[in-house]
Formats: C-alpha cells, structure tokens, sequence
C-alpha cells in the first residue's frame, strides 16, 4: 500500500513505478543502447579512412578537422531538424546527427595516436620488410590505441547523453520517458529515467576501460616500471 501511495502523492523514488512500468523502462534502455552502439560503431568506420586521408594529405587535413569541428558546434535541436527533410521522422534522424558529433572526437584522436607512434619503431617494421598496410595494423593502430580507446570512451559518454536530445522526434531511448515525465511532472519517472542514463554512460565507460586495459598491456607494465 505504502508503494502504491509513491506514484498517487508522485513522489521521486518510487519503488511500485519501477515494478509496474519494467517493461517500458526495459524497451527504452534498450532503444538507448542501440541507437549509441549504432552511432559510435558508423562513426568510428567514417573516422578512420578520414584520418588516414587527413594524415596522408597535409592538404586535406585542414578541411577534414575544420568541417567536423564546424559540424560539433551545431546544437543538437539544430542538427536533428536539419536532418529530418532528408530522412523524416526515424531513428535515422538521431543516428545520423550523433555520427556526425562523434567525428570531431575521433578523427582528432586516431590522428593524436598515430602521431605519438615512435618513429624508431616505424623504421625497425619497415626493417623487417613491413609494407604500409601491415605496418599500420600491425604496428601504429597498437601503439595508436590508448589515444584512439580515449576518443573512443568520450564520444560513448556524450553519445548516451545526446541520444536524449532524439526524445524530440520520438527516437530517445531514455530520453522519451524523461521528456514525458518533465511534461507530465511525473516525478518517479524524471528520476528513474535519468538515474537509468547515467548508470549507461558509466556502464559503458568503464567497459571501454577495461577493453583498453586488455588491449594494450605494456602500459601497465610501463606504470609499474616507473613506480
């Protein structure tokens, strides 16, 4: 009884409103977690050829860095309704919108990482008889990856936090039930709906985290060295 009198005096923790709306909070996170797994993954397969191209063309570097930083300075209402006479109102909308704000993020670091590859070690592959594309994914992208996983765990982080902003069109995971709450003023499911967002974006931090712990182990090895 007590629960139930949560949701009629709408107070902002609220045990019943967990229980009886499971489902809809379940389709939400999940809608959130496709749209900023989609996101991320296109975004990092466009961010990679354009810093190649970016490092390749000092030409083309410049272009490539001006229009993506150009593209994150575009507020997000701003960029959803530019993109909807083009694809109308889909999920298409948010993903294209958060693929666009996560080059910035990534190009720059994929091109950081690369750049702090020793120049020593470029010179002992090509040695050994490495020809360019051997020698970039078999030695630059690894000694590359912690600067390319700390992009990476940045445009996750921001990417769980914009796909919020898509509530606007009906495509925001989470943000859908926080919008309708803040309408509504349902408190229960205001605070749930964010506590369930921050909980993702930290879900997902630490699980980049611990890829990066296990992808590049020798920089464990050189913390331990130095202490």
């Amino acid at each position: 009884m007590a629960d139930q009198n949560c949701l009629i005096a709408n107070e902002w923790i609220c045990g019943e409103y967990v229980r009886t709306r499971g489902a809809e909070l379940t389709d939400a996170t999940l809608q959130h977690i496709g749209i900023t797994l989609g996101s991320v993954a296109i975004g990092l397969l466009l961010a990679f050829p354009l810093a190649l191209l970016a490092r390749r063309w000092r030409a083309v570097a410049g272009p490539v860095l001006g229009l993506t930083t150009i593209l994150y300075t575009v507020p997000s209402l701003a960029m959803f309704s530019l993109l909807l006479p083009v694809f109308g109102v889909s999920v298409a909308v948010v993903v294209t919108g958060l693929v666009l704000y996560s080059l910035t993020i990534l190009v720059r670091n994929i091109l950081a990482g690369l750049a702090s590859v020793p120049e020593e070690a470029r010179e002992a592959a090509r040695g050994m008889g490495y020809g360019p594309a051997r020698l970039l994914f078999e030695v630059e992208l690894p000694l590359a990856l912690p600067a390319v996983m700390a992009g990476l765990r940045i445009t996750t982080v921001s990417t769980v936090s914009l796909t919020t902003v898509g509530a606007i069109i009906g495509y925001g995971g989470l943000g859908n039930l926080i919008y309708e709450g803040m309408r509504s003023f349902f408190k229960a499911q205001v605070l749930t709906a964010s506590v369930l967002c921050v909980a993702l974006a930290i879900v997902a931090d630490l699980t980049l985290l611990g890829a990066q712990r296990l992808l590049t182990p020798w920089t464990r090895k050189r913390r331990k060295v130095k202490t």
